[in-house]
């Protein structure tokens, strides 16, 4: 037997005494078969990874218990995007993205956001159930079994941008984040850059790992070592990028161009570059990732790889339509591709003529 299938019964619900009087979750039939929600979700999608006698066992409680996986027919006229929280105009985007396709479907938005302690989490998936949106939009990062209650109460749902990996069976919608990260990385070296640094993002977020892995590569295409010297991790936040920089730009050997792992970072860059006195782009260039609407409002503006994130949130939105129409995707993973869009924030260091 599994460690899934032996895990105790399942904590927050109140089991009622005898055969249930209102209508039975998933969550109840876990608890009373004493394995947990992801091996009843696989018992009752037809999954494999569970013994003959637990799926047995399942079984014989659900046919008990006249336990049936909601209609789509029932659900709302609403979309629910969820976030843990709105930080940046990243989010804003995202928000643009969802309702412009959203509006096309004559179907509502309802956005929540769960703060810095993701304490509202569980409030949002019980009122989500009663609710029964049209299907949701997941920038949160929620767990296995709150997917499963999601799917298993006939609420399709996509995963927006994922920063962690995801079951195969999962749907999401993301960028080419490390043909991104190869673009910036290669772009500078283009320029005759060769001490090239990076202010990359926490080491846990996929796409910020992904864009790392990209300018690596870049870089060994280019013949030119990557010094872990000049590779920093740092929050996804202005301040982040500014700490990240200044220990950069404070080296004896000091970068020539910084490629951060998001336009909110490089602001950051921006900071620390102007407190050291550098330039940008003559002493220092500059690439982001995203191109949000104020890269190009920087002085000078922003040269950074752009993310499609309306477009994305469009498709996710979509695409988690289509699943609550009951129609099933060529595939459940989208990637859209990223594109560089150069601004003035790059140039040759000082000293290489430019051809």
């Amino acid at each position: 037997m599994s460690d899934a299938e032996s895990a105790g019964p399942v904590g927050g619900e109140a089991r009622p005494s005898g055969h249930p009087s209102r209508p039975v979750t998933i969550s109840y039939i876990a608890e009373t078969a004493g394995v947990s929600v992801p091996t009843v979700s696989k018992v009752i999608n037809g999954r494999a990874g569970v013994s003959a006698d637990t799926r047995a066992r399942v079984e014989a409680l659900i046919d008990a218990y006249g336990y049936r996986k909601s209609s789509a027919s029932s659900r709302g006229t609403q979309m629910d995007l969820v976030f843990d929280e709105i930080e940046s105009m990243w989010g804003v985007e995202i928000i643009r993205g969802v309702q412009r396709a959203a509006r096309a479907h004559r179907v509502g938005v309802v956005l929540s956001e769960f703060g810095p302690q993701r304490n509202a989490i569980r409030y949002w998936i019980d009122d989500a159930l009663q609710r029964r949106p049209a299907g949701v939009v997941v920038v949160a990062q929620l767990s296995q079994e709150d997917h499963e209650r999601l799917r298993d109460n006939g609420i399709p749902f996509v995963v927006f941008d994922p920063t962690v990996e995801l079951p195969d069976d999962v749907p999401f919608v993301g960028a080419t984040n490390w043909a991104g990260g190869r673009m910036a990385a290669r772009h500078l070296s283009g320029l005759g850059h060769r001490r090239i640094a990076m202010v990359a993002g926490p080491d846990d977020v996929l796409c910020c790992r992904a864009r790392l892995d990209g300018y690596r590569a870049a870089l060994d295409a280019a013949g030119l070592p990557v010094d872990p010297a000049l590779v920093v991790s740092a929050p996804l936040t202005r301040e982040g990028g500014r700490v990240a920089a200044r220990r950069l730009v404070a080296l004896a050997d000091r970068p020539t161009a910084v490629f951060a792992s998001d336009d909110v970072l490089a602001l950051g860059v921006y900071d620390a570059a102007r407190e050291a006195g550098l330039r940008v782009p003559a002493d220092l260039s500059v690439v982001g990732f995203d191109d949000l609407p104020l890269a190009a409002l920087l002085d000078p503006p922003l040269t950074t790889v752009r993310q499609p994130l309306v477009e994305m949130a469009m498709a996710a939105t979509e695409l988690a339509l289509a699943l609550g129409r009951g129609e099933q995707p060529p595939q459940v993973g989208l990637e859209l591709a990223t594109t560089l869009t150069v601004r003035a924030s790059t140039a040759p260091p000082a000293g290489v003529r430019e051809d």
